[in-house]
């Protein structure tokens, strides 16, 4: 299990933090407001009141032992530049940096930030094509132009096995795996499988493709 350390706990950091513990990964959690570290204490091996722009503490702390850092430090662009740098400087492998505007991120990218994340602008997106398509209970954007729906079969598919219902053929649009919410078991399903009612589906596809799904189900 690869280790992480987060730079930067704002909402989005404590999130992550909690997140990444409960799927057990080791953790180190850095941000200058002792009210922050000691709310991600309980999530963390390691909790530390310190600045990140101090380029010898982070080393003390052994930053460069770690085999990704993620840096979230709110709205300070100048901040998050001079720290994702310094991850650079010090040969981490993978920085992955939170973004707040496009010109943001380019910068971030030149100077050695392997991935951009922009965590309200893709909630937004993916909030919005939940209340768009009343029958998503998720949306997850994938490449450009491409996400992944979670969704419950409509009441003419249920009884009907996959190659019956031939969505791929229908809409360009693949099931990729279904998951019964009752049993709680998940199927990578083949065309043989039978839909019911307590089924919830994953499928991919152009988002063109997809919202004429939500449309004709509607």
């Amino acid at each position: 299990m690869k280790s992480i350390a987060v730079i930067g706990l704002s909402s989005f950091g404590f999130f992550l933090c909690k997140s990444l513990s409960e799927l057990g990964f080791d953790l180190m959690a850095i941000d200058t407001k002792p009210d922050l570290v000691n709310q991600v204490k309980p999530y963390v091996r390691k909790a530390v009141i310190g600045d990140a722009k101090d380029k010898e503490y982070l080393l003390k702390l052994g930053i460069t032992d770690f085999d990704i850092v993620v840096i979230s430090v709110g709205s300070k662009i100048d901040v998050s530049i001079l720290i994702t740098l310094y991850m650079k400087e010090l040969g981490l492998k993978e920085i992955i940096a939170k973004a707040v505007n496009e010109d943001h991120a380019r910068i971030l990218e030149k100077i050695g930030a392997t991935r951009i994340i922009f965590p309200e602008r893709d909630i937004a997106k993916r909030m919005a094509n939940v209340i768009a398509s009343p029958n998503f209970l998720e949306y997850i954007p994938l490449t450009e132009g491409f996400g992944l729906i979670e969704i419950s079969p409509a009441a003419e598919w249920q009884g009907q096995k996959l190659k019956e219902l031939d969505l791929r053929k229908q809409y360009k649009v693949q099931i990729v795996m279904v998951r019964d919410i009752i049993t709680e078991k998940t199927t990578i399903p083949d065309g043989d499988y039978m839909l019911k009612d307590s089924d919830i589906l994953y499928i991919i596809g152009d988002n063109k493709n997809i919202l004429q799904l939500n449309t004709d189900i509607g």
